[in-house]
């Protein structure tokens, strides 16, 4: 059975999307441990930022273009 030429993208989309699917599927079944047995955690602390210094002129967008200053 040949493919006609004008299904010959739609096959080789759905031949991809089929050997993504069972990669997907594979890497799932080896990471198969649940979400609930997973010990809830305190959300991780981020530092204080630090103050950044800024150089040259603060930035103010253009909201007419038509008035350059």
């Amino acid at each position: 059975m040949k493919v006609r030429e004008e299904n010959r993208n739609m096959v080789l989309l759905a031949a991809v999307a089929l050997v993504s699917l069972v990669f997907a599927g594979g890497i799932a079944l080896l990471n198969s441990a649940p979400a609930s047995e997973q010990v809830a955690s305190q959300p991780a602390y981020l530092a204080d930022s630090t103050p950044v210094r800024v150089v040259g002129a603060p930035f103010v967008p253009n909201t007419n273009p038509r008035e350059r200053q």
